[in-house]
């Protein structure tokens, strides 16, 4: 087993955050979402891979040595090509598959939990059938599909999992924990005061003054004594999403 982290996404839905630093390295619960993912796929597996495209330069220097790193050029691969550009390094290993934006508590024990090491197997928050707009807490590949993808720009949805879906050949686990795609502010906030059970985050470095509801500073971040900030991000030192 190999565990792979899909960390190449440009993130447009999330910005302005976005134009600050790469979608995986925005923190929720003042830890980048890579590095939750990460930790996620370490519990089950010390061989770890991450895939870099926009942003490279940040995460490069964020990911250092710890993991394999698959840097994804001139164009992202999406989610399936991803897989067939590291086929070589995964050597016949299955692999468990996660996207560093998909913020979740919780491990993949749920996922494993008696796989055959054949089927397509994913984790989908709330359970029910797979769809193209499913989320996704986690998934499993059998070697023998990995080997057949290529490095194409492709998602797993269209060159796998339909037709996985067809033959009878995936199947799905339902995770009852709370999990959100962070892809927009709004669900970026949700998911910080998820992970904090409802209080303001502040990063250390935040210069606060003022008064937070339900808000998240960066550590850039600056509020005045005058100030209050509700349900919003602060991403630099005056930079504002307000969430309504």
């Amino acid at each position: 087993m190999a565990g792979i982290v899909l960390a190449a996404g440009g993130g447009s839905r999330l910005a302005p955050l976005t134009r600050q630093r790469p979608k995986a390295l925005c923190p929720v619960g003042g830890t980048p979402l890579v590095d939750i993912a990460e930790g996620r796929v370490r519990a089950v597996t010390d061989a770890v891979a991450v895939n870099v495209h926009h942003g490279r330069e940040a995460l490069l220097a964020h990911l250092g040595d710890r993991v394999h790193v698959s840097l994804e050029d001139p164009v992202p691969l999406g989610t399936a090509g991803a897989v067939g550009a590291l086929r070589d390094w995964l050597d016949g290993r299955s692999a468990v598959i996660v996207n560093a934006d998909g913020w979740c508590e919780g491990g993949l024990d749920t996922l494993l939990d008696g796989w055959d090491g054949e089927r397509v197997r994913i984790l989908v928050p709330g359970g029910g059938p797979l769809g193209p707009r499913s989320m996704i807490a986690g998934s499993l590949l059998p070697w023998a599909l990995a080997r057949e993808i290529a490095a194409h720009p492709a998602g797993l949805y269209e060159a796998v999992w339909r037709r996985a879906v067809v033959q009878g050949a995936l199947e799905t686990v339902a995770y009852s924990r709370p999990f959100v795609d962070c892809g927009t502010p709004g669900a970026y906030l949700a998911a910080n005061l998820a992970a904090s059970g409802g209080r303001s985050v502040v990063s250390p470095g935040a210069r606060v003054a003022g008064r937070l509801v339900r808000t998240v500073c960066w550590e850039d971040a600056v509020v005045g004594p005058d100030e209050v900030l509700v349900d919003a991000i602060r991403f630099s030192e005056r930079g504002t999403v307000l969430v309504r």
